[in-house]
């Protein structure tokens, strides 16, 4: 087993002592939610067609989409 150490800050410490969290497993569960997500991105990726050039045209049009959106909501404040 690998053996990890963490600093968690004073302000996230005092809310953890009200609820008494259980440190361990609260960090354990999170890398497993982690590394779940990190391999179904990698299964997806391997099953792709796409190249590179192409994925980062379609990055790039998502990106340039999103901005456009919510450049729009913005605006309507």
């Amino acid at each position: 087993m690998v053996e990890i150490t963490i600093s968690i800050p004073e302000e996230i410490e005092e809310l953890a002592y009200i609820s008494k969290i259980n440190w361990q497993l609260a960090i354990l569960r999170k890398l497993k939610e982690e590394f779940e997500e990190l391999a179904e991105v990698k299964s997806i990726v391997s099953k792709s067609k796409l190249t590179q050039e192409q994925a980062d045209e379609l990055a790039d049009e998502v990106n340039l989409a999103l901005a456009k959106r919510y450049e729009k909501l913005l605006k309507e404040k």
